[in-house]
């Protein structure tokens, strides 16, 4: 149904991609693998997207990159759409996705965050930080894994809870860099991360 309100099964499939992951930047070549889809089929939704205005792109490293554009007007509206559905179910789908989130299977994730390769913001020095009780060999696994689908070696830190609560509190200036960075908050147990 969301395909013909939005015209292309590859639009709404870049919208939920974009809105999925709203600090996150893609070249086109990751967002064709990621969507199982045609790459001029998604070269031409990306000029659509541009166009209107809800995408924003930028050149790094001879690479074009884009990313959803949050000053779009229409912006948290689409986001209610795209990301997690309706203000309702919004609870019970971040719940959700956080459930399904590999991660999770790592241990007792208390934080997980996405920055630096991810958000294309170098200021946090690593590109993941993962926050909780975890198996170690699970963790190596996990980043073996993420480093063979983003083909880019991943720095990456773990650390227990009372450590990052300890380093947040004194205002630790690597706990403050990542925090204050662009980054994608996959995991947020008890809104360590972003206070409500």
């Amino acid at each position: 149904m969301i395909e013909q309100l939005f015209g292309s099964k590859t639009r709404v499939k870049l919208l939920r991609l974009f809105y999925g992951n709203p600090n996150r930047s893609f070249y086109v070549r990751e967002i064709t693998r990621k969507i199982d889809e045609q790459i001029n089929s998604v070269r031409r939704e990306l000029a659509n997207l541009l166009s209107i205005g809800i995408i924003s792109s930028e050149t790094t490293n001879n690479r074009l990159y884009y990313e959803v554009n949050q000053e779009y007007e229409y912006y948290q509206p689409l986001s209610a759409i795209f990301s997690s559905g309706s203000k309702a179910s919004k609870v019970k789908d971040k719940v959700s996705q956080t459930d399904q989130h590999p991660l999770v299977s790592l241990g007792n994730v208390s934080v997980a965050i996405y920055t630096g390769h991810f958000t294309r913001d170098e200021s946090s020095g690593v590109d993941i930080l993962i926050v909780g009780n975890v198996n170690q060999s699970k963790v190596l696994n996990f980043i073996t894994d993420v480093e063979a689908e983003e083909n880019k070696e991943i720095r990456y830190v773990v650390m227990p809870l009372q450590e990052f609560e300890y380093r947040r509190q004194i205002k630790d200036r690597f706990i403050s860099d990542i925090l204050n960075s662009k980054k994608q908050v996959i995991i947020d147990k008890n809104n360590l991360v972003e206070p409500k």
